[in-house]
Order: C-alpha cells, then sequence, then structure tokens
C-alpha cells in the first residue's frame, strides 16, 4: 500500500522554520523600520520607498512613534497620526513602487501563502474584465518581484541559517508516523472505505513478503515547498526499508537555487468558471502564472503521475491547506481511482484545531461528494502534526 505525502507550509512550521507569510512580510517591514538615522528615517528599493525628514527637535514625539512600529498594521497607524499631527517639523513622503505589494499588504485578511495566490488571481481577472493588457503585464512585473523578494528572504533566513543536512531534533516523532512494522491492520483497515478494505488487506499482504523489490510499499513525499526539510525524512526510511517502505521525494513547486526546478508560485486552479474566459483571451500574458505551464518545464509532474498510476495508495496531508490555488493537481490526486483514503495530520493549539478547516477545503478539489466523504479518515483516526521537530542553527553547535 503506497503512501502519497502532500507536504505543505506547515511542515516547515512544524519544524521552527520561519518560513510564514507573516514571517517573511514582517522580516520586510522590519528592515525598513530600522532604517533611522540622527536625521530621519529613510528606505528606497523598487516595491517601497519612505523618506521621514526632521526639521527640528519638536519632532521627537514623532520619532517616539516611528520606533514603537512592529509591522505594517501599525505602520499604517503611524501614517494616520503623521497626518492629523499639524506639526511642521517633519517631512514625510510614502510611495509603492509595486502596487501587488501595496495590494497583498493593505489585506489584512491574507495570512497565508495560498491568500496570495488567490489574490494574484483575483486581479488577474480583474485585468481581463477591464480589457487593460498593459495593465495585466504590469500585474505580472510586479508578481516576478514579489517572488524574488520570497526567495531571497528564504535564502537568507532559511537555507543559509539551518542545517538541513543533519537529523532534526525528534525527528523520530515524525518518522514513527511511517512504521508499517508497528501498524496495526484491523485499526489500519478503519481508515478506507469497507468496499477497498479487501483489496488493501491483499495489497498488504503483498507487500510484507519483501521490502526490496517491486513489490514492497512505497512512500512519495510530494513536497509544495520550496525548502529541503523533507531529505532527512528520505534518506533515513530508506536506510531501514523494512521499516517504512522506500521513499522518495518530488519539489512539485520547485527548490531553492535549482535552474532545474525552478520555484513555481502563481495560481492553479483551471476548474475555477473564469479560468475559461482567461484561455480564450488568446493573449499568453494571461497564462504566465498558470501553474500547470510550469509544470510542463520538468519532469516532476509527470513523475507524480506514474506513481499514483502505479499502485493503489493513501495519501498523508501534512502542513498543507489544500487551498484552491493547488486545486488541479490536488484534484487529480483526491479523485483518482487508485486513491483509496486521505488521512489528515491536522495542526492543534490547545483545544482548537484546523482538522475541520482542511477537510473543508479538500472537498473543492472534488467534484464527486460522495467520493470525497468515503475517502477522508474521519478525525478519530486522525492526529496532529508533531510540532516539537527542530533542525540546528549553523552557528549554532549546542
Amino acid at each position: 500500500m503506497n503512501r502519497l505525502v502532500i507536504i505543505g507550509n506547515g511542515f516547515d512550521l512544524a519544524h521552527g522554520l520561519p518560513t510564514g507569510y507573516n514571517h517573511f512580510i514582517n522580516d520586510y517591514w522590519i528592515n525598513v523600520f530600522n532604517n533611522v538615522n540622527n536625521k530621519g528615517i529613510s528606505y528606497d528599493d523598487d516595491l517601497f520607498s519612505l523618506a521621514l525628514t526632521f526639521k527640528s527637535q519638536h519632532s521627537r514625539e514623532v520619532l517616539e512613534w516611528f520606533l514603537g512600529i512592529k509591522n505594517y498594521k501599525e505602520f499604517k497607524s503611524f501614517l494616520i497620526k503623521c497626518k492629523m499631527n499639524k506639526n511642521s517639523s517633519f517631512s514625510l513622503r510614502v510611495r509603492f513602487g509595486n502596487s501587488f505589494f501595496q495590494s497583498i499588504n493593505d489585506h489584512f485578511s491574507i495570512k497565508n501563502w495560498v491568500d496570495i495566490e488567490n489574490e494574484y488571481y483575483r486581479l488577474l481577472k480583474g485585468c481581463l474584465e477591464e480589457f487593460d493588457d498593459v495593465k495585466v503585464k504590469k500585474l505580472n512585473r510586479e508578481f516576478e518581484q514579489v517572488k524574488n523578494l520570497l526567495e531571497q528572504y528564504l535564502n537568507e533566513n532559511i537555507n543559509s541559517r539551518f542545517d538541513f543536512k543533519s537529523p532534526s531534533e525528534n525527528s523520530n516523532l515524525l518518522t514513527e508516523l511511517f512504521d508499517v512494522q508497528t501498524r496495526k491492520t484491523d485499526l489500519y483497515l478503519k481508515e478506507f472505505s469497507y468496499r477497498d478494505q479487501g483489496e488493501v488487506k491483499r495489497n498488504l499482504s503483498q507487500s510484507k513478503l519483501s521490502y526490496d523489490n517491486e513489490k514492497g510499499e512505497k512512500c512519495l513525499f510530494l513536497n509544495f515547498n520550496y525548502t529541503s526539510t523533507a531529505d532527512n525524512y528520505c534518506e533515513a526510511m530508506n536506510t531501514f526499508p523494512h521499516i517504512y517502505g522506500g521513499c522518495r521525494i518530488i519539489q512539485i513547486h520547485g527548490r531553492l537555487n535549482d535552474s532545474e526546478n525552478k520555484i513555481n508560485f502563481g495560481f492553479g486552479d483551471e476548474m475555477d468558471d473564469d479560468y475559461k474566459k482567461i484561455e480564450n483571451k488568446d493573449d499568453n500574458e494571461y497564462l504566465r502564472n498558470i501553474k500547470s505551464f510550469q509544470y510542463l518545464q520538468n519532469s516532476n509532474y509527470k513523475d507524480m503521475l506514474d506513481f499514483v498510476e502505479s499502485e493503489i495508495f493513501q495519501v498523508y496531508i501534512m502542513g498543507h491547506s489544500c487551498g484552491l490555488s493547488d486545486r488541479i493537481l490536488l484534484n487529480k490526486i483526491f479523485e483518482h481511482h487508485n486513491c483509496k483514503s486521505i488521512k489528515v495530520f491536522y495542526y492543534k493549539n490547545g483545544d482548537w484545531d484546523n482538522y475541520t478547516e482542511i477537510i473543508q477545503n479538500i472537498s473543492r478539489h472534488f467534484n464527486k461528494k460522495e467520493m470525497m466523504r468515503e475517502k477522508i479518515v474521519n478525525k478519530t483516526l486522525c492526529q496532529p502534526l508533531p510540532q516539537e521537530i527542530r533542525f540546528k542553527e549553523k552557528n549554532n553547535d549546542s
């Protein structure tokens, strides 16, 4: 019985890595706010520029306001204060050079990477409705700037900071979830529909014959992140195939600093009602950041299809929100006849967890809702994703 493990940003966050959207965007603004000198505050790049100049000592109050800022939301409040202040002891100039960057900052409801991709698609459809071909080129140029900023952030704050070549602390909390030797067959079969249990049981019996040939269980990490978080697990699992089965990784959305597998950041819901209108536009600029065309730049998507076609499998969801921006790919996996069940490893914080939110998102990838209800494993048979796993920092040998 093969396993296809869908890894999203929550997987990195469970390892204590600052890869969330809020980590990224707050880091940008911290760099802006740190540009303070005796004469004022100055910052300038392609996305944003700020010039706050003090003309006299009476502007100290404004400086104190500024030094208290911790994020963009507080910066907006600072701007309101400055406009209300009639004191002429300072001058202020603020300019966004990137409208898309301004949009994702001004929408405080944007909290995750999928929200950015959804915002891009919303603006793309706006260009279509306005018949504005110039505007869509500008949108794509600005989206590319944000994507480059993200790649720079991940290189500086993740790749350069953490040691992915050494085993992570408490990594056993994760690998034990893949241990086939301690798996209780009767309990495991409950994760599948009654109709599929016979086939699953026969498949398990065959796979136990050998873990060194084609009949052995296999595990595919389908990594939607750009980081190398899953690499160690795959290597460790391949060392003990009799415990975990054979393992491999596909970085379906690319990998940092890989010219053969570049970052794929965009939108992937070709089932959306408006997508056909975009195709009918007959202007390839509108399709520039549609994920399907990026999948064809290498063999990743085909390799994933070969895996799902080869044998029956169970899906593990680990840290992926299952949002609409990956709908075309997830629909292909979830509704595939070889996909026998979908097990969610949800995030839990105190009495709250996101199991229901994830399965609601999963449901949007199904055209056949009865199939969806048969495949999703109920919460009593699922469990939280461990959150105590940590990589060592490169500058910390302790």
